[in-house]
């Protein structure tokens, strides 16, 4: 049963993955496109979880977590350079 769970979650996460390309290449502003840079990160970390699950090993988890402190510093980096253009005051 968990790897038929796993198995929709992999295509789920997909399909999710496909729509935020779409609004990262078609975005209408800025924004759209951190946004959507910002999601696929969370869609990643999720890929990541699955495939630990799948694997059975915790190594993937604490690797997710990593991606996910990664990907905050780099979303709040990014925003204050578009907002202000320069990152370091």
């Amino acid at each position: 049963m968990i790897a038929a769970a796993v198995t929709f979650g992999f295509a789920a996460i997909g399909l999710a993955v496909l729509l935020n390309l779409y609004r990262l290449v078609l975005g209408p502003g800025m924004p759209d496109r951190i946004l959507a840079l910002d999601t696929m990160v969370i869609n990643a970390i999720a890929l990541i979880m699955l495939y630990g699950i799948a694997q059975e090993t915790t190594v993937y988890f604490e690797a997710a977590l990593l991606f996910a402190m990664v990907g905050f510093v780099s979303t709040v980096a990014f925003c204050k350079f578009i907002l202000r253009g320069d990152i370091i005051e």
